[in-house]
């Protein structure tokens, strides 16, 4: 028995058209985070059927109540309660946070990046903004932490680049391990 090696004939895994981001050209949205509210309402009208069944019907008497119900009701109350708390409606989009963290730095920016972050307990959104200086190659970074929410800077860290020999300007061939 021999067998042909003929690639043509081969099945390949092909990603869809419409799941290819290569190819995708245009603004990238981020979701807000308001969204978290959804599903905390959800919680709470569902914490508080489980407190009716628990009141209505005695836990000692009926068969599908007991004292779980009553924690369940609880646990839904709070995990709701955090939820839309936590909801925060984001104001800054990623340009203007680059913009806010440009101004911040006090150089020009050439090459800049922004994440979304969360901070604290309540998970407020925070863009997360790295920015290299106009200059080839970029002598100075600086990493700012911006509200989403409100555009304030929470943090702001400026320094020269280590990659960059500054004396020279050239770009440095050592590589930290």
């Amino acid at each position: 028995m021999t067998m042909e090696n003929n690639t043509s004939d081969e099945i390949r895994d092909v990603l869809p058209d419409d799941l290819n981001a290569v190819d995708f050209a245009g603004p990238h949205q981020f979701p807000n985070n308001s969204r978290r509210r959804i599903p905390g309402v959800m919680y709470l009208v569902l914490a508080a059927v489980c407190l009716l069944l628990w009141i209505t019907f005695p836990p000692d008497e009926a068969v599908l109540v007991n004292e779980g119900m009553l924690l369940a009701a609880i646990l839904l109350g709070v995990a709701g309660l955090i939820s839309i708390t936590s909801g925060w409606r984001m104001t800054i989009d990623e340009k203007e946070a680059l913009v806010v963290a440009t101004k911040a730095v006090g150089f020009p920016v050439g090459h800049a990046s922004a994440q979304q972050v969360w901070r604290g307990l309540r998970s407020k959104p925070t863009w997360r903004v790295l920015c290299y200086s106009s200059e080839e190659p970029p002598r100075q970074r600086g990493l700012v932490l911006v509200d989403a929410v409100n555009g304030e800077v929470h943090e702001r860290l400026v320094e020269s680049n280590p990659d960059v020999d500054i004396t020279s300007g050239e770009g440095s061939s050592e590589v930290a391990s």
